[in-house]
Parts: structure tokens; sequence; C-alpha cells
């Protein structure tokens, strides 16, 4: 950088242009302390976001510089049986399924196998990775957190045998039958499997006669994915003829002349490949049809929720995404994270950001076309990494995280686009806001309705495990998740052991990790309770553990939490974990398959104790919605048909709103009274607690008037009324005024 026009700036200059675009001045250290960014990153990350000397910094309405306190009523869709209920469903890996007929990779039709059996135990949900489309022409890059677009899908989980015009023989049955018995994916072997069947499908299927009403339906869907998905499909036809020729399937090392997608030699390889790419436009029409179907069966089967779809971060830098749109990414930085004390040297998680200036700019934002890919098909979806709202963590291409620094994006429109989208589509926000998050973001989050995400190894204080019941409502609760190990590997320290093993910590800290184990163990049993003695032996018994996880997931489904997650991974007592966050070589992240076939998960017996344990800890009875299914199913019918059509949901909302906000209040003043008696107001939010809570809301107003506690005095009488106000909706709009003119007055 040394021949740009920043290369001669310094001092207060140079600080005062980088906080103006955003760019913190200090990074965390793995001690808890804080440390100056250097010149250097100050300079680079100033060139990312396309800064020189003098220019206009954005004003206050562009970014987020500051922290921000929402002013307006944006929110996201939560349907309305979750103002009185609080359900839970199961989350997996698509891919790690196994089955008597897959390919040796989990798909749509074992989804649609998992969907009944949710449906069967009482579930409301099926939790997804994301689906994003990868590298076809090098599927060995299988992260589904590094994907090359999040705007498309990933044909590699389509059915093929479901397809019409599918032929097989003795060889190609053998073939699949040794990719089934795989204990991780042979993602290559996978796609040439895949890809070979599914060209030759192709080439029958477009010979078919042009009446048939999918090939209309195949053009109609091609008009509408217009530039956006033909560039797709031209970069994932170039893409398999640079392997072919030696170079890597990302952009970044193709000859120049095809590095742009407006470039004469990219025009005439499309003009030469017209079938290629063709080919791959059929490839994402097929799999949107049959994640279609699988999200219309999860809703006719009685998940009121239906499918609940992870979003990336963000994508890989050579990918389809960053080829097609590259003005709408930064370049020559990589999103990250600081160093932490699990991660000494910090993390460079190599994907791409988008440029904070144009997330949320146009007719159609980036953001907002990325959210919309994602809801089309789901009644929720995770944010991963949700600081990202606010801020990201930026490393330059050249550099290590401790080269990195904290950029901020524009919360305020992300949030509202966001809340647009999710009430358009009917769709729950869930953000993942764990790790080292910016003050006051949760409460921004749960300020406009998205959910948190609350993983029980992580609910602890100075005392210990969180009580269950100090869980806020307005989350998602769980045990593990794909960057964990499952509740007995926990246990057994697994994970600390692998963190030595591949030298993500040093032998001092896995020690010290080691000795703070031991405590966790019994804070867990505190937490839980355990009637099994052997529990905190060196080795406990198989009963004993399976004790342990029923009681953890009684824990989970006990939380205030309106949803609660089960994972996959922790029914069947997976040894090996899906990813081991800071390895990339060393060890088969994303890969490693589960131990039990799908068609053998119903005679596990973790399956009934922990669904029979959840359905109880929500309050769910089965009987019940079967019935409830019975009588609202010609609803969830209409609204399932055509997910392209689904209704808004700004009816849907409008009496929530108020609801939400007196949630938020509870939380607010929770936090502020005495411990236990802010416990038992967030117990008191059960729904089963109904007459409980009549009983108590009136004594709260009745001992509120006479200044029963000094601690509280008059202000029992708010909160008796908003415990009243939770079964009756007449009283919520008059108490959320009477509390907010009380606030008003006592802040002058």
């Amino acid at each position: 950088m040394s021949d740009t026009p920043l290369s001669g700036l310094n001092g207060s200059a140079l600080d005062q242009l980088a906080l103006e675009h955003g760019i913190d001045l200090k990074r965390p250290t793995p001690n808890g302390q804080t440390v100056e960014i250097s010149d250097d990153t100050k300079r680079k990350l100033l060139h990312a976001l396309n800064v020189q000397p003098g220019s206009q910094a954005p004003g206050p309405d562009d970014r987020n510089i500051k922290r921000h306190v929402l002013q307006t009523a944006t929110r996201c869709f939560i349907p309305n049986f979750l103002s009185s209920e609080r359900v839970w469903g199961v989350s997996l890996q698509l891919y790690e399924l196994r089955s008597q007929r897959n390919w040796g990779i989990g798909d749509f039709e074992d989804l649609r196998v998992i969907i009944d059996l949710v449906a069967s135990l009482g579930g409301d949900f099926v939790g997804l990775n994301p689906l994003h489309a990868p590298f076809l022409a090098d599927a060995r890059r299988c992260s589904p957190y590094e994907p090359s677009s999040r705007l498309f899908l990933n044909p590699l989980y389509i059915a093929v045998e479901k397809l019409p015009g599918f032929q097989s023989d003795a060889d190609h049955l053998t073939a699949i039958a040794a990719l089934r018995d795989t204990d991780l994916v042979a993602y290559e072997a996978v796609a040439s499997a895949k890809l070979s069947a599914l060209r030759t499908i192709w080439a029958r299927w477009k010979s078919a006669d042009a009446a048939d009403f999918t090939v209309a339906e195949f053009e109609a869907f091609v008009r509408n994915g217009d530039v956006t998905l033909r560039r797709h499909a031209l970069f994932e036809a170039l893409s398999a003829q640079m392997t072919q020729s030696g170079f890597s399937a990302g952009w970044h090392s193709w000859p120049k002349e095809f590095q742009d997608p407006n470039a004469l030699a990219v025009g005439s390889f499309a003009a030469e490949n017209e079938d290629d790419i063709r080919f791959h436009l059929w490839l994402q029409w097929v799999t949107h049809r049959q994640l279609s179907q699988a999200a219309a069966h999860a809703r006719t089967s009685g998940l009121r929720i239906g499918l609940y779809l992870d979003l990336a971060v963000g994508e890989a830098l050579d990918g389809s995404a960053t080829w097609s749109d590259r003005e709408v990414y930064l370049t020559d930085v990589t999103i990250g994270s600081p160093p932490d004390p699990f991660a000494p040297d910090g993390q460079d998680w190599h994907l791409a950001a988008f440029q904070p200036s144009r997330i949320a700019s146009g007719e159609a934002p980036p953001f907002q076309r990325m959210v919309k890919a994602a809801m089309h098909y789901a009644g929720a979806i995770r944010i991963d990494h949700a600081a990202a709202l606010r801020r990201l963590f930026l490393v330059p291409v050249d550099g290590t995280p401790a080269d990195g620094a904290y950029v901020s994006y524009p919360q305020d429109d992300l949030i509202r686009i966001l809340a647009e989208t999710s009430a358009q589509h009917r769709c729950l926000v869930i953000g993942e806001d764990q790790g080292l998050l910016p003050q006051g973001l949760q409460h921004d989050l749960a300020a406009a309705n998205i959910l948190s995400y609350r993983i029980l190894s992580y609910e602890r204080d100075d005392a210990g495990f969180k009580a269950a019941v100090d869980y806020p409502a307005l989350a998602l609760a769980c045990i593990s998740t794909h960057d964990h190990q499952t509740l007995t590997g926990w246990w057994r320290g697994a994970d600390i052991a692998l963190r030595a093993e591949h030298g993500i910590v040093s032998p001092e800290l896995t020690r010290q990790h080691e000795n703070e184990r031991h405590a966790e163990r019994r804070q867990l049993i505190q937490a839980i309770g355990n009637s099994n003695s052997d529990i905190l032996t060196e080795t406990p018994s198989a009963s004993a553990l399976d004790d342990m996880t029923i009681r953890a997931h009684r824990f989970i489904a006990e939380t205030p939490s309106i949803l609660a997650a089960v994972r996959l991974a922790d029914l069947t007592d997976e040894k090996r974990p899906t990813n081991v966050p800071g390895t990339s070589s060393s060890y088969p992240n994303w890969q490693p398959k589960l131990s039990v076939s799908i068609e053998r998960l119903s005679a596990l017996p973790s399956l009934r104790g922990i669904s029979d344990t959840m359905n109880k800890g929500r309050q769910v009875s089965l009987s019940d919605r079967v019935r409830n299914f019975g009588h609202h199913g010609k609803q969830h019918s209409q609204e399932t048909s055509s997910l392209s059509n689904r209704p808004g949901a700004v009816s849907d909302t409008t009496d929530k709103t108020d609801a939400q906000k007196l949630d938020a209040i509870v939380e607010k003043y929770a936090d502020k009274i005495p411990r236990p008696l802010g416990r038992f107001i967030r117990w008191l939010r059960k729904p089963e607690l109904r007459w409980l809570r009549l009983g108590a809301g009136i004594l709260f107003v009745l001992f509120g008037f006479v200044g029963f506690l000094p601690i509280l005095g008059f202000w029992m009488v708010p909160l008796g009324l908003i415990i009243l106000a939770q079964d009756s909706k007449f009283l919520q709009r008059p108490t959320l005024k009477a509390i907010t003119w009380l606030e008003a007055k006592l802040a002058k």
C-alpha cells in the first residue's frame, strides 16, 4: 500500500478517518483486556472500505458507528400460538443422515422421514445446517458455513432416484451401496455419482414435450431468477471447466480474462456452453422443488414452525457470490474473530463480507436478497454470528487475526430488513448471540423480536449454571450445537482433549480447562439434579450418563424459552464431533455421519425418553396436538400449498407487539429487583401457571398500593399488571401505556 494516498496518513488524522468509517481503534485480547490496533491495520481496512483521505464519511442514517437504540416498533414475526405455548424440535446436519436408500449423503427424501418422525414425537420444527450452494466442481470444500453463494441451494441434497426418468443398473447400485457404508461423507465420490446421474436425467428431461407443465415451471423459475441465477449457473459451468484445465474451482486462480463475469472471454464461453449453463439452472430448479416439497410436507404433517434453516455469516472469498456481484463485497479482508481464551491466536474464517455501505442499499439490498432466499422455505431462520448485525471482525488477507479490527455495520437498517422480510414470509428469526458481543446488542435484538440463542454449557455465571427460570422467554434453548461435543462428550472432556490434540491451545491452558471441567460437572448436576450416585466417578456407567442426558433435556424443556431444540447427535450419542473450531485439514470437519440410520432411530430408547421429557417439560400433550391439528389442518394446508404465495403476517403480529413489549419490560425489571423475586416472576410466565398468575398478579397490585415491600413499593402495581396482562390482551395496551407513562415521569 506504499503507493496509495493512505500511506502518508498518520496520527490523529488517520484515527479520525478510521473512526468516521466505523473502525474500532482497539481489539480484545485473550486475557480480557484491549490493545490498540496498528496504523497499518487502519490503512488496510480503510483501503478495503474504498476510503480515501478527504472522502465524506457516511452519515448517521447510513452507518451504525455508535451503539443504536431502536426507536421504531420494527419487529420480526412471531406466530400467535407462541404467546401461550412453548414448543420444541430436533436439530441436525442434513448431510450426516444415514439411510438404506440415500447415496452416501443425507438428502431431501431423508428429510421427509425425519419430519414424519419429529411430528410423531410431538415436535414443531426440524433445524438444519445451511443449505447454501457449495463448489460443485470441488466437493472437498464441504463446509456449509463457507458456501460459494448464500442465494442458491446445494444440489447434492437432491434425492436423485425420486426424479422422473431415473434409471439404475447393478454397477451403479453397488457403487451407491459403497458410498452409504462410509463413516465419513465421501463428498467427491458423492458429487461425481450424483452429477453423472443428474446429467443423464437432464438429457432425457430437456427433450420432453414443451407443453409439459414442468417445462413451463422451469422456464418461469429461470425468468424469476433473472441475471443473478444466470450468473450462478455460468459460474458453476465455468468452474467445472477450470478444474478440468488444472485450475481451482474458485475464481481467484482463474486466468485474468475469466475473473470478470462481464469479460469478452466469459461471454464467448457462455455462448459455447449454453447447455452446461442450462444444466446448472435445472439443478437449482430441481433442488428448489424438492426443498419446497419437504417444507410443505413439514407443515401438513403438523410441524407448526416447519423447517428452521441456518444462515451462514459469509461466503467463500472466491465463490459464485463474489464473482457475480463483486462490488457489494469487501476485498482484501476476511471475516474472523479476535484472540480469545479458546483460540489465543484468533480465527480467520476466510469468508467474504458485504461492504457496510452497500449491504442495506438499493431497491433490493444484498442483505434482503440473502435473507429472502432462506425464508422462502423456512418457518424459522438462525442468523449465524448475530453480532454481524452491528459489527464484524475483519482480518487483512495478508495478516493474522492479531492484525484485525472491528468494523461497524448499519444495525438499524439490517434489523428493519429482517423484520419486514420476516413478516412477509411469516418466519421467526433467531440470532446466534454467543461469544464476544457489543454492549446492548442482546437488548436490541429482543426489542426487534429476534430470539436469543442459549446453549446450556454457556449459560453460567460466577455461581455456576444459571437456573432454568433465568433463561429469557424470547429465546431458543439447547444443549449443544454443531461446534460442540454432545453432552456426554462434554462430560468426558472430549472437547478439551481434541483442542489439545490439534494444538489449538497450550498444555498449560489444557490443564486449566481440565481443572475447570471438574467444577463444571458438579455445577451442572446441581442445576439439573441427579439421582445416580456414580455420575461423578471417573468412569460413570452408561445408565448414569443416560439419566444425566434426560435430566439435562428436562432442564432445557422447563426454561421459559419459547423454543427448545434437541440435537439429533445427542440422541444417538455421537463420539465424533461435527466440527472442531480452529482446525482445517487436521480434522474431517463437516464429514462425520451419524452412527445410527434413520430407519433405526425410532427404536432408540433415548428417543422416546427424551421426546416424552420434552413434551412434559413444554407441557404439550400429543393427543391435544393431534386434536388441535385436526381443527386447524385446513388452514395449515392452505398456508403450505404454495410456499411462494404465503399470506402476509401483519395481522398476526399486530396483537403480538404489545405482549412482546411487556416481555421486554419484564426482562428489564427482573434483572433489577432481588434475584429470588426476579426468578419467581420469570417462572410465573409459564403458560400452565395461569391461575397462579391470576392470584399473584392481584396480590402484587394490592401490596403495591400499600407499599408492602419497601424495596419495590409502588412498582409492585405495574409488575402485577404485567403478570395479569399475559392472559388478557385487553390489559396489554393499557398496561404498556401506564408503564411507559410512569417511566417517563420518573425519568424527569
